[in-house]
């Protein structure tokens, strides 16, 4: 069994931030600096955070620590979507999410100094664990603001890989002020989830692996939306590889502030967001949002309902377990709106970034006890 891209059946078991610290990088230190395109290339001349050159960086910078995950195929979910489906399974990446590839490239970026004082963030979900882990790796300490609010399974990461975690408030004026305090206190360096360059080259190693050595055909991206990082760096190497690629967002209806943006051609923020997927509540920064706003081809909304069956999908099926951000993708291409929309219909062999299974699981084992 090729242990790159794997038939799931035959499987018998199967916002922006308020605070920064003085080495934080802005757009302002992008001028200048193109979008570097491969061979062959027509992507336009734009300047954006990161690139091909600083994404293929990160690849060989990240390679000795992150796994190269699997692709999984189904017939059974080809002939429920209509086409060929690639699922790039992130949930089985080191720290359970496609976030370490990003946090590892943040990590190993820093200097010596900048390092030995340690890194800073604040995080409810898979960027707080994967730092948490890359931090470890590197042997520095990792101090991780978490709100009383978040995900048990995840608190528990961060406590696994060895983070600090600092408690605040549930609200994003309590997590900031919280993490400036700690930030004065040590010195450390703040690493933002998705707005910084060195994350989005990280976690756009991951269209390397996939277009370059795993499924070259592709015509298509299905990838979660929330604060952009994931898709900034996913449509920028894919893009510099086949200019032809689409790529899509997938985004909940309760949290549907990049659907919006892409509309009104700015960036939107919601009063509130409403949704299962707890990783998908975020919006866009000002480093993510150009390569959205350019390279991205439409967003996909779905509701919850959807989302929750393309879990249980993704378990039955191809026998992962994904939270409700990383099913999304397949609740997307699932949808009638994408199935109906004939721009899109040309489309027949499409990756679905699975970027995440850090799904708390109590709910089910205490089924069992029943």
């Amino acid at each position: 069994m090729n242990s790159e891209r794997v038939e799931a059946e035959e499987l018998s078991n199967p916002r922006f931030w308020n605070i920064w610290p003085t080495n934080t990088v802005s757009n302002q230190d992008f001028v200048g600096v193109g979008i570097a395109m491969e061979a062959g290339s027509q992507l336009p001349e734009t300047k954006y955070a990161a690139d091909i050159s600083s994404i293929r960086e990160a690849q060989a910078r990240i390679e000795p620590f992150v796994h190269k995950t699997p692709v999984f195929t189904s017939e059974s979910l080809n002939a429920l979507s209509g086409r060929r489906l690639f699922f790039k399974c992130e949930c089985l990446q080191k720290g359970g999410a496609f976030k370490f590839r990003g946090a590892c490239n943040a990590v190993f970026s820093l200097d010596d100094d900048q390092a030995a004082k340690g890194v800073v963030t604040h995080s409810s979900g898979n960027h707080a664990a994967a730092l948490s882990l890359a931090a470890k790796l590197r042997g520095i300490p990792a101090y991780i603001v978490i709100p009383t609010n978040a995900p048990k399974c995840k608190v528990e990461n961060v406590i696994r890989y060895g983070g600090q975690v600092i408690w605040s408030e549930a609200t994003m004026q309590s997590r900031e002020s919280t993490a400036a305090t700690v930030l004065h206190e040590t010195g450390a360096v703040l690493l933002h989830p998705y707005n910084d360059r060195r994350i989005i080259s990280g976690q756009g190693t991951i269209s390397l692996e996939l277009l370059e050595q795993q499924v070259p055909q592709l015509d298509g991206i299905i990838v979660p939306i929330s604060g952009g990082g994931l898709i900034s760096g996913v449509a920028l190497a894919a893009k510099s590889i086949n200019p032809a690629i689409r790529i899509f967002a997938a985004e909940p209806e309760g949290a549907n502030d990049a659907a919006q943006s892409k509309s009104a051609g700015r960036i939107i923020t919601l009063p509130e967001t409403n949704t299962v997927a707890d990783g998908l509540r975020a919006f866009l920064g000002d480093l993510t949002w150009p390569i959205v706003r350019d390279l991205v081809d439409g967003v996909i909304t779905v509701n919850d309902e959807e989302i929750i069956n393309a879990m249980k999908l993704c378990y039955e099926i191809l026998k992962v377990a994904v939270e409700p951000s990383g099913a999304i993708g397949l609740a997307a291409v699932l949808s009638k709106s994408f199935k109906k929309n004939s721009a899109w219909k040309d489309c027949s062999n499409i990756g679905i970034i699975l970027s995440g299974g850090n799904v708390d699981l109590g709910i089910l084992w205490d089924a069992y006890k029943k």
